[in-house]
Protein backbone atom coordinates (compact mmCIF):
# COMPACT_ATOMS: atom_id res chain seq x y z
CA UNK A 1 0.00 0.00 0.00
CA UNK A 2 0.98 4.03 -0.22
CA UNK A 3 2.54 5.52 2.30
CA UNK A 4 0.47 6.68 4.87
CA UNK A 5 -2.51 3.62 4.31
CA UNK A 6 -2.81 1.41 7.24
CA UNK A 7 -5.52 -1.78 8.28
CA UNK A 8 -7.20 -1.29 11.54
CA UNK A 9 -9.67 -3.29 13.85
CA UNK A 10 -11.59 -2.79 16.51
CA UNK A 11 -14.14 -5.03 18.27
CA UNK A 12 -16.82 -3.91 20.28
CA UNK A 13 -17.93 -5.42 23.65
CA UNK A 14 -20.77 -7.29 22.01
CA UNK A 15 -18.53 -8.78 19.52
CA UNK A 16 -19.17 -7.18 16.65
CA UNK A 17 -15.02 -6.66 14.77
CA UNK A 18 -14.87 -3.87 12.89
CA UNK A 19 -11.97 -3.73 9.68
CA UNK A 20 -10.68 -0.22 8.24
CA UNK A 21 -8.05 0.90 5.59
CA UNK A 22 -6.65 4.23 7.19
CA UNK A 23 -5.52 6.66 4.77
CA UNK A 24 -3.41 9.54 5.88
CA UNK A 25 -2.65 12.28 2.63
CA UNK A 26 -0.36 15.53 3.83
CA UNK A 27 -0.62 18.77 1.94
CA UNK A 28 1.08 21.78 2.89
CA UNK A 29 -0.40 23.49 5.54
CA UNK A 30 0.13 24.51 8.88
CA UNK A 31 -0.17 20.77 10.95
CA UNK A 32 -4.44 20.81 11.55
CA UNK A 33 -6.35 17.65 11.30
CA UNK A 34 -8.70 17.16 8.69
CA UNK A 35 -10.84 13.79 9.01
CA UNK A 36 -13.25 13.39 6.47
CA UNK A 37 -16.85 12.69 6.43
CA UNK A 38 -18.22 9.56 8.01
CA UNK A 39 -15.43 9.96 10.43
CA UNK A 40 -17.58 9.97 13.92
CA UNK A 41 -17.65 9.22 17.77
CA UNK A 42 -15.35 6.76 19.00
CA UNK A 43 -13.16 6.77 15.65
CA UNK A 44 -13.17 10.28 15.33
CA UNK A 45 -12.20 11.11 19.15
CA UNK A 46 -9.42 8.44 18.89
CA UNK A 47 -7.65 9.93 16.02
CA UNK A 48 -8.04 12.99 17.71
CA UNK A 49 -6.08 11.72 20.71
CA UNK A 50 -3.58 10.21 18.80
CA UNK A 51 -3.44 13.46 16.29
CA UNK A 52 -2.55 15.69 19.87
CA UNK A 53 -0.01 13.18 20.83
CA UNK A 54 1.58 13.67 17.71
CA UNK A 55 1.97 17.30 17.81
CA UNK A 56 3.17 16.90 21.16
CA UNK A 57 5.84 14.59 21.02
CA UNK A 58 6.68 15.20 17.37
CA UNK A 59 10.71 16.49 18.57
CA UNK A 60 10.68 12.91 20.05
CA UNK A 61 10.16 11.46 16.83
CA UNK A 62 12.63 13.73 14.69
CA UNK A 63 9.63 14.68 12.61
CA UNK A 64 9.21 19.06 14.29
CA UNK A 65 9.59 20.97 10.76
CA UNK A 66 7.02 18.54 9.03
CA UNK A 67 4.33 18.01 11.81
CA UNK A 68 4.44 21.58 11.37
CA UNK A 69 4.35 22.21 7.95
CA UNK A 70 1.43 19.94 6.30
CA UNK A 71 -1.93 19.24 7.05
CA UNK A 72 -3.59 15.65 7.23
CA UNK A 73 -6.61 14.38 5.94
CA UNK A 74 -7.62 11.46 7.38
CA UNK A 75 -10.48 8.51 5.87
CA UNK A 76 -11.52 5.40 7.23
CA UNK A 77 -12.74 2.97 4.94
CA UNK A 78 -15.37 0.70 6.18
CA UNK A 79 -14.44 -2.83 4.73
CA UNK A 80 -16.76 -4.69 6.69
CA UNK A 81 -19.77 -1.58 5.75
CA UNK A 82 -21.05 -2.58 9.36
CA UNK A 83 -20.27 0.95 11.06
CA UNK A 84 -18.62 0.07 14.62
CA UNK A 85 -17.76 2.37 16.16
CA UNK A 86 -13.70 2.13 16.49
CA UNK A 87 -10.55 2.93 18.32
CA UNK A 88 -7.52 3.04 16.03
CA UNK A 89 -5.69 5.73 17.59
CA UNK A 90 -2.44 3.73 16.91
CA UNK A 91 -3.08 2.94 13.49
CA UNK A 92 -3.68 6.53 12.67
CA UNK A 93 -0.32 7.51 13.98
CA UNK A 94 1.58 5.33 12.21
CA UNK A 95 -0.39 6.15 9.02
CA UNK A 96 0.17 9.63 9.96
CA UNK A 97 4.21 9.03 10.32
CA UNK A 98 4.14 6.77 7.26
CA UNK A 99 2.48 9.54 5.23
CA UNK A 100 5.23 12.45 6.52
CA UNK A 101 8.16 9.68 6.07
CA UNK A 102 6.85 8.58 3.04
CA UNK A 103 7.47 5.03 4.21
CA UNK A 104 4.96 2.15 3.76
CA UNK A 105 3.14 -0.11 6.60
CA UNK A 106 4.54 -3.88 6.52
CA UNK A 107 2.84 -6.27 3.64
CA UNK A 108 -0.62 -7.62 5.14
CA UNK A 109 -0.46 -5.91 8.60
CA UNK A 110 -3.20 -5.14 10.58
CA UNK A 111 -2.82 -2.72 13.52
CA UNK A 112 -4.78 -3.36 17.06
CA UNK A 113 -5.01 -0.55 20.04
CA UNK A 114 -5.96 2.43 20.94
CA UNK A 115 -3.83 5.30 22.82
CA UNK A 116 -4.80 7.75 25.59
CA UNK A 117 -3.65 11.37 24.46
CA UNK A 118 -0.40 10.94 26.74
CA UNK A 119 0.68 8.19 24.83
CA UNK A 120 -0.59 5.24 26.89
CA UNK A 121 -1.60 1.85 25.42
CA UNK A 122 -5.32 0.74 25.78
CA UNK A 123 -5.27 -3.02 24.95
CA UNK A 124 -7.97 -4.57 22.77
CA UNK A 125 -11.18 -5.62 24.13
CA UNK A 126 -10.50 -9.28 22.73
CA UNK A 127 -7.64 -10.49 19.78
CA UNK A 128 -10.53 -13.60 18.72
CA UNK A 129 -12.65 -11.94 16.68
CA UNK A 130 -10.82 -9.03 15.02
CA UNK A 131 -8.04 -11.63 14.12
CA UNK A 132 -9.67 -14.43 12.42
CA UNK A 133 -11.98 -11.59 10.62
CA UNK A 134 -8.25 -10.45 9.07
CA UNK A 135 -6.83 -13.87 8.38
CA UNK A 136 -9.83 -14.08 6.29
CA UNK A 137 -8.81 -11.01 4.69
CA UNK A 138 -5.75 -11.74 3.99
CA UNK A 139 -3.95 -10.54 6.71
CA UNK A 140 -0.16 -12.16 7.75
CA UNK A 141 0.70 -10.31 10.85
CA UNK A 142 -0.64 -8.21 13.13
CA UNK A 143 0.27 -5.21 15.56
CA UNK A 144 -0.76 -5.91 18.99
CA UNK A 145 -0.80 -4.76 22.32
CA UNK A 146 1.37 -6.48 24.59
CA UNK A 147 -1.30 -6.16 27.56
CA UNK A 148 -3.06 -8.48 25.40
CA UNK A 149 -0.47 -11.62 25.10
CA UNK A 150 -2.17 -13.56 27.72
CA UNK A 151 -5.49 -13.22 25.72
CA UNK A 152 -3.60 -14.43 22.12
CA UNK A 153 -3.83 -17.88 23.79
CA UNK A 154 -7.19 -17.91 23.24
CA UNK A 155 -6.74 -17.74 19.49
CA UNK A 156 -7.18 -20.40 17.36
CA UNK A 157 -4.48 -22.25 16.31
CA UNK A 158 -5.50 -21.72 12.52
CA UNK A 159 -5.21 -18.27 13.38
CA UNK A 160 -1.94 -18.37 15.17
CA UNK A 161 -0.17 -20.40 12.24
CA UNK A 162 -1.37 -18.07 9.71
CA UNK A 163 -0.96 -14.43 11.30
CA UNK A 164 2.19 -13.68 12.93
CA UNK A 165 2.19 -11.62 16.15
CA UNK A 166 3.75 -8.39 16.40
CA UNK A 167 3.59 -7.00 20.10
CA UNK A 168 3.97 -3.37 21.63
CA UNK A 169 4.26 -1.69 24.42
CA UNK A 170 4.65 2.10 22.88
CA UNK A 171 3.79 4.23 20.25
CA UNK A 172 7.17 4.43 19.11
CA UNK A 173 7.80 0.95 19.53
CA UNK A 174 4.68 0.11 17.18
CA UNK A 175 5.32 2.97 14.77
CA UNK A 176 9.01 1.62 13.77
CA UNK A 177 7.96 -2.16 14.08
CA UNK A 178 4.78 -1.63 11.65
CA UNK A 179 6.88 0.66 8.97
CA UNK A 180 8.52 -0.62 6.26
CA UNK A 181 11.97 0.64 6.92
CA UNK A 182 14.21 -1.17 5.11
Amino acid sequence: MAPGSVYATSVTGDGTVGLYRLEVSIAAGNGKLKPAGGISGPMKESIQRAFAYLQANKGAFSISHEADSYDYNVEAIDLLGNKVGAEVGVAFFVAAFSAIRRAPARAGMLIIGDMSIQGNIKAARSLVEPLQVAMDNGARCALIPAENKRSFMEVSTDVIDKIDPIFYNDVKTATFKGLDLN
